[in-house]
């Protein structure tokens, strides 16, 4: 299997990880603060990333750059409150 092959499935896999988290969360079925959501999320955007990186789209791959960061801030802002309970 090619490079560019496996890099575009990573980009598939990134984008219904982060779609379906997103879908899931409006619809009411998975709250922001779920283990899911932000496994999904992080997941989903580093698979971005290498997807956005090869393709040489800067814009794209600063977003989900950021939205890496959120996804994490989210994990530890959990951690935290699980530990205060």
């Amino acid at each position: 299997m090619s490079q560019r092959i496996i890099i575009d499935i990573l980009g598939w896999i990134g984008s219904v990880l982060v779609v379906a988290a997103y879908a899931l969360n409006i619809s009411g079925r998975l709250h922001s603060n779920s283990t899911f959501y932000l496994w999904a999320n992080l997941v989903g955007s580093v698979c971005l990333i290498v997807n956005t990186l090869f393709h040489d789209a800067i814009p794209s791959a600063v977003v989900n750059i950021v939205w890496v960061g959120i996804a994490i801030w989210g994990m530890v802002k959990r951690g935290k409150e699980s530990k205060l309970s």
